[in-house]
């Protein structure tokens, strides 16, 4: 393990597991937002970006137009395994 690794471990070691469970979805999504294959509209470019994507996924949301987390999380399984 290197040092930035040990250094990183320490901090999530110290969180609260509430914040810590954040920190590792944070990270669950970095990887999957550097993924080359990953499709441009789940890549969060800068803040305009990510508002003008929540504004859009709850306007998708109010018009019905959504899956379940456990569609989601397969679509993302099925992403990550190419």
């Amino acid at each position: 393990m290197t040092m930035k690794q040990k250094k990183l471990y320490n901090e999530i070691e110290n969180l609260p597991e509430e914040l810590s469970n954040k920190v590792i979805d944070y990270i669950e999504y970095l990887k999957f937002s550097y993924i080359t294959k990953a499709p441009e509209d789940l890549i969060i470019k800068d803040d305009k970006d990510l508002l003008e994507k929540l504004k859009k996924g709850m306007e998708d949301t109010n018009n019905g137009k959504v899956c379940s987390i456990e569609e989601a999380f397969e679509e993302i399984k099925e992403v990550l395994a190419n």
